[in-house]
């Protein structure tokens, strides 16, 4: 049975397997005109999916955080309408919520403006006008909301209550606590499981392509279909997501490592 200084000086022998996993793809895009044209190609869709993680992510954190404070709240209503939200949402797979907000959400979305835009003389909004792009971002960030909502509430409610209630003695308000006293404690708690969502997003981004959106796994597919190269254009597009969830792992770790190693207070 491992301890926990057994485990704390684990060398990190599966960096090592990823490193040679990735020199070794670098070697082929480097020396091979297939694996360079496939990754031309393909990497074209990084910048969309960077760019719907981290938009997709920032949203969902706002409301998450927004959800979070709700389900703590001592109003009975803002409690069940955040619960509500959270456990819905939570229980639907992100693939079926993509469709669902794209091709049902969308259509009544549209038919409730129109609805209210009509009595005041406003050309009607058509279907098309929201592109499959912004359809695919709204569904991650509704998806996305609920998981880091359970991952701030949790963070929230391990700040000691004495501690919260020492700054209510002292007169702090509301939002005086939350950034003064419970944000600075909550962060260590939440950064590990909020970092892990985050990677999480980066992989289901590619759940856009469903919809034709022209990220990494899209252009992939695409390339693929066409040439009937599956095996080289899947390479490629694993080796990408793979170094994307990987780099940003290592980050996240020495982040937490740093945060651990800082003094309280």
């Amino acid at each position: 049975m491992l301890t926990p200084q057994h485990n704390s000086k684990d060398f990190p022998y599966w960096l090592l397997v990823v490193a040679g996993i990735g020199l070794y793809m670098a070697y082929r895009i480097y020396t091979d005109e297939l694996y360079t044209q496939i990754i031309t190609v393909v990497s074209k869709g990084i910048w969309i999916t960077v760019f719907v993680t981290i938009f997709a992510f920032s949203s969902a954190s706002l409301i998450g955080l927004i959800l979070a404070v709700g389900s703590l709240s001592n109003s009975l209503i803002l409690r069940q309408i955040s619960r509500f939200y959270i456990e819905i949402v939570r229980g639907i797979p992100i693939l079926i919520l993509l469709i669902y907000v794209s091709f049902v959400g969308t259509p009544m979305l549209i038919s409730g403006l129109n609805w209210m835009l009509e009595p005041l003389g406003i050309d009607p909004l058509r279907t098309r006008d929201i592109s499959l792009f912004w359809r695919a971002v709204i569904a991650l960030t509704i998806g996305y909301s609920a998981f880091i909502a359970e991952v701030l509430r949790a963070g929230i409610q391990s700040v000691d209550i004495g501690q919260i209630e020492a700054a209510k003695a002292l007169g702090l308000n509301g939002w005086q606590r939350f950034r003064k006293i419970i944000f600075p404690q909550a962060i260590r708690t939440i950064l590990p499981p909020l970092g892990n969502d985050f990677i999480a997003l980066i992989k289901d981004s590619s759940l856009v392509s469903v919809l034709g959106v022209a990220d990494i796994a899209q252009r992939g597919k695409i390339y693929a279909a066409g040439s009937y190269e599956y095996l080289e254009t899947y390479n490629i597009v694993a080796f990408i997501y793979l170094m994307l969830t990987v780099s940003l792992s290592l980050m996240l770790r020495r982040l937490e490592a740093k945060m651990r190693a800082a003094p309280s207070g």
